[in-house]
């Protein structure tokens, strides 16, 4: 049976979508809290009153960000077993390179932002990225696997973000190509 929702329960939501859109598309420094807020149909007031603060807003939307990638790189170890990598890496350098921004996967676009944030932040994004390293990794988890694992992150993110920094679209789709070739020779 599904549980319905307070609507406080529904306005943090509402209020959570909004925050993770607004910081993908605009970055830290440049999402305020006043539009955030009115992006999500609340107040200033409602913002703080749900979340606390910017930063805090910004720690869920990291924690909600690597969650969704490791549910991703998860669901697809389940559905293509030992395939799962080749697959995994089309969808991430195809779709998640080509949605729009607010869509985009917060490692790639908040990744940045991170570097500039306080310990707090860093330590939590540092954490969930361990937890989606260990997932990456072999069950048994050497150091050879754990190296691969860091290895086909930062091929994935890195040639996603890098794709979508150029403008033509032909030099994203070259980039894009390239950095699938080099997870197909692992």
């Amino acid at each position: 049976m599904e549980q319905k929702l307070s609507k406080k329960e529904k306005t943090r939501l509402r209020i959570l979508e909004s925050v993770h859109k607004g910081f993908r598309r605009h970055g830290f420094a440049a999402a305020g809290v006043d539009g955030l807020a009115k992006e999500a149909g609340v107040t200033s007031g409602a913002f703080y009153a749900h979340l606390g603060s910017k930063n805090a807003a910004f720690r869920e939307t990291i924690a909600d960000s690597i969650d969704t990638f490791l549910a991703a790189v998860l669901s697809y170890q389940e559905q293509y077993g030992a395939n799962w990598l080749s697959e995994f890496a089309d969808f991430y350098l195809n779709e998640k390179r080509n949605c729009p921004l607010g869509q985009s996967c917060g490692l790639q676009s908040l990744s940045a932002d991170v570097s500039r944030s306080d310990d707090e932040t860093k330590s939590l994004f540092e954490n969930k990225l361990v937890q989606v390293r260990d997932a990456v990794a072999d069950p048994d988890v050497d150091s050879a696997s754990v190296e691969k694992a860091w290895c086909y992150l930062a091929m994935l993110i890195g040639g996603v973000t890098l794709a979508r920094a150029v403008e033509k679209p032909e030099t994203a789709d070259e980039i894009a190509n390239a950095v699938n070739g080099c997870i197909d020779k692992f």
